[in-house]
């Protein structure tokens, strides 16, 4: 995009409406069957999804899920081993460098520049686009205010806080005015203040029509923030939908947590499972899915369990994931 282009964060990107098809707009990200193999490990297995213009899409999975590998696919980092992918309606294959150029990327790890200013790392980054050195200062102050960093402008970046670096990460990949923005596991490592302020500073984007795709195993992260997403595990897209979709179609309206005293368990497993949709049996609770977990819980008590303690409460993503990946760990 030319610098005269640019109308700040708050702007709706308009390159990023695309042309309509059947009403619909054309989608910003676009694979069919796409495959990514490492020499006989095969990353990502064939995989089919659209990502369209002005939402939040989300990839979600376990460590070695392929979502990472998906993702260096359509940033241009890495090439396809097979199957299509388009992106921004061109081919990342022949068309890598003119796709870097109307993308910005938040990577896993933060690669700012420590030896200059806040400020200057932004400024710095807009000349790698040919943008105007005045031009580039101008956006670069925007963004710091959107970024709640411009008490921080002359500041150098080491000794910034986790949270702050990752602002400053997402405000340096939106200098350029992007089409898309592509943000991998964007709060890992922030404590919960800092995931929560970073989360509004999506949300305002996406508010904005910036389009956004996000990596994350956390799952209120992708609930919070995601219009659609899908589930990865083992290289495979394991369910797709909005998150309300996937609740209802994986999981029911609640969920029962009870915790017995010792010895107990195995009874309360037998003889109230039937009353539940599907019980799970963890190590320190029982897990009851129910349409109506107060009445479950009202049952429970009538049959004389005394549960050391008992927890109503509406069922998540998190319940969604773990019924499709399992909760074993994943190396």
């Amino acid at each position: 995009m030319s610098p005269s282009s640019w109308a700040g964060p708050e702007s709706v990107l308009a390159d990023a409406v695309g042309r309509p098809v059947d009403g619909r707009p054309e989608p910003l990200v676009l694979a069919r069957e796409l495959v990514k193999r490492f020499g006989d490990f095969v990353a990502v297995d064939g995989i089919s999804f659209e990502i369209s213009p002005g939402e939040c899409f989300g990839f979600l999975g376990p460590n070695g899920a392929g979502k990472t590998s998906t993702m260096r696919m359509i940033s241009c980092m890495s090439p396809a081993s097979g199957g299509t992918l388009r992106v921004l309606g061109m081919d990342p294959g022949a068309d890598g460098p003119a796709i870097r150029a109307r993308l910005g990327l938040v990577p896993q790890e933060d690669s700012l520049d420590l030896e200059l200013t806040v400020l200057d790392n932004l400024v710095v980054y807009a000349r790698y686009f040919d943008i105007p050195r005045a031009e580039g200062r101008r956006r670069a102050k925007e963004l710091l205010e959107f970024a709640q960093l411009t008490e921080r402008a002359g500041d150098r970046v080491e000794p910034l806080s986790g949270g702050m670096k990752r602002r400053l990460t997402i405000a340096r990949a939106l200098v350029s005015d992007p089409d898309l923005l592509i943000l991998d596991e964007p709060t890992t490592g922030l404590d919960p203040q800092a995931r929560h302020l970073l989360w509004d500073r999506l949300y305002r984007l996406k508010q904005r029509g910036v389009t956004l795709v996000i990596t994350t195993h956390y799952m209120d992260e992708a609930e919070q923030l995601c219009d659609r997403l899908v589930v990865m595990d083992r290289g495979r897209i394991a369910a797709a939908g909005t998150p309300r979709e996937l609740i209802e179609r994986y999981s029911t309206r609640e969920v029962v947590e009870l915790r017995f005293a010792a010895g107990e368990e195995e009874r309360a497993a037998a003889e109230l499972g039937p009353l539940a949709q599907r019980v799970e049996v963890l190590p320190d609770r029982l897990l009851f899915y129910a349409d109506d977990g107060d009445a479950l819980l009202g049952e429970a008590h009538r049959r004389g369990f005394a549960p050391v303690s008992g927890l109503v409460r509406r069922s998540t993503l998190e319940d969604v994931f773990l019924r499709l990946t399992g909760r074993s760990l994943v190396d």
